[in-house]
């Protein structure tokens, strides 16, 4: 992980709180707060934090409404959401 590698683990799990279980986060979002200007070349490491996430049971990790496993492989956009309790 890089330097923002901790900030975004925790911005992630911040944001997705806040929707809570039923409403869900982009993985951009959490890149955008991180870094405004150079979102962008946060977005692997921020789908990649998710997975982790989501393989420790923090997250869910959503397409088209669909849970995805996180050991699967992912194509096209992802939504993130916290896992209820």
């Amino acid at each position: 992980m890089s330097d923002s590698g901790p900030r975004l683990r925790q911005t992630i799990l911040e944001l997705a709180r806040q929707r809570g279980p039923s409403k869900t986060i982009c993985p951009s979002d959490a890149a955008r707060a991180v870094d405004s200007e150079n979102w962008r070349e946060l977005m692997d490491q921020a789908r990649n934090i998710a997975r982790e996430l989501a393989r420790q049971g923090d997250v869910e990790i959503t397409q088209r409404g669909e849970v995805l496993a996180p050991n699967a492989t992912w194509r096209g956009p992802i939504r993130i959401r916290i896992r209820e309790q």
